[in-house]
């Protein structure tokens, strides 16, 4: 059974940091390109961040220079750190996890963060 399961969601104050973990199981994780997605309240579902299987990543114009997104092979984990948050980042994040080699997609179920003072 494959999961993706997201944690470090939150509220904090705006200019401020959090560090999202999402961790994969019932997948051979080196295979997969893993991406970050967030949605906010009435908006569609947009990308955030990608990591490939090699390593490269791929970040959204909005969030260059302030998120940073990682994988650790050994823990089955991708993060997505997360630095001078503005009120407009609040939004459900979404992992997503795709194979290489059939592009089946799996989603975990979100964290909510919130910006605001």
């Amino acid at each position: 059974q494959v999961q993706l399961v997201e944690s470090g969601g939150g509220l904090v104050q705006p200019g401020g940091s959090l560090r999202l973990s999402c961790a994969a199981s019932g997948i051979t994780f080196r295979l997969y390109n893993m991406g970050w997605y967030r949605q906010a309240p009435g908006a569609q579902r947009e990308l955030v961040a990608t990591i490939r299987t090699s390593g490269s990543t791929n970040l959204a114009d909005s969030v260059k220079g302030r998120f940073t997104i990682s994988r650790d092979s050994a823990k089955n984990t991708v993060y997505l750190q997360m630095n001078s948050l503005k009120p407009e980042d609040t939004a459900v994040y979404y992992c997503n996890g795709v194979f290489q080699v059939s592009s089946r997609s799996y989603w975990g179920q979100g964290t909510q963060v919130t910006v605001s003072s």
